[in-house]
């Protein structure tokens, strides 16, 4: 049995509180968070404050983010009396793309905008993941139909560690449930019609009959995601 079969079958109908402090006991220190700062991980960084709050939490600086976003990280990080570190992407790298395609170069082309959440956020996470064996997402199942194939762990392929999804089960009510019942700070937008929030130039709120990531990059069609969680980096590991 490998290992994230393994994990899978003792992760099975166990609460987020058990699935983190199962992870922790398989990876310590070499055990990660990474937040986006968006209800889903805040109700996470409640878990590992409450869990263990030796996990390292890290959020990711695009330079695009909403005031909105800044303001969270500061209320959570006093709320729960912890650093969250905060990941920058390289400025020469951002300074040389801004200098050839603009500063909403994202507008133009698909290709651009990858390009843009390439060096704003894939790099940067990935270089922070280069020091830990396992890492932690709020992504669910019902956020698309990417997410809708992936289980409480997985192998991430590309940054060749291990994924741990705690609320990949969760429904949004059970979500926004737990953040009422513990007073958990979130972005004020969520209740302003946004439901995904990323950086401030590529994201709007949606209507009620809309799907969850419409709001994201709503210019393109097809999938809806930057590159930090895209199915064919997460595979099985055999």
């Amino acid at each position: 049995m490998t290992l994230i079969n393994e994990l899978n079958k003792k992760s099975a109908g166990k609460s987020p509180e058990e699935i983190i402090k199962l992870a922790y006991e398989k990876f310590g220190s070499k055990l990660c968070f990474s937040s986006s700062m968006g209800v889903e991980d805040q109700v996470i960084t409640h878990v590992i404050c409450s869990v263990n709050p030796k996990i390292k939490i890290f959020t990711l600086d695009t330079g695009r983010l909403f005031p909105e976003a800044y303001d969270l990280i500061d209320r959570t990080s006093v709320k729960y009396k912890i650093t969250i570190d905060i990941a920058f992407p390289s400025s020469k790298e951002v300074e040389k793309m801004v200098h050839e395609k603009g500063i909403n170069l994202f507008y133009d082309s698909v290709e651009n905008r990858k390009e843009c959440c390439e060096i704003r956020k894939v790099k940067s996470l990935t270089k922070k993941l280069k020091n830990f064996d396992a890492w932690i997402s709020g992504i669910r199942k019902e956020q698309s139909d990417y997410r809708s194939k992936i289980n409480v762990f997985e192998w991430d392929e590309k940054n060749g560690l291990v994924k741990v999804n705690p609320l990949i089960d969760w429904t949004e009510q059970q979500v926004y449930t737990y953040v009422e019942k513990n007073n958990i700070p979130v972005n004020p937008l969520h209740f302003k019609g946004y439901k995904s929030i990323g950086c401030q130039p590529c994201t709007r709120a949606i209507e009620k009959d809309e799907d969850f990531r419409a709001g994201r990059w709503w210019w393109e069609s097809g999938h809806k995601e930057c590159g930090l969680h895209i199915m064919e980096n997460i595979k099985l590991k055999k």
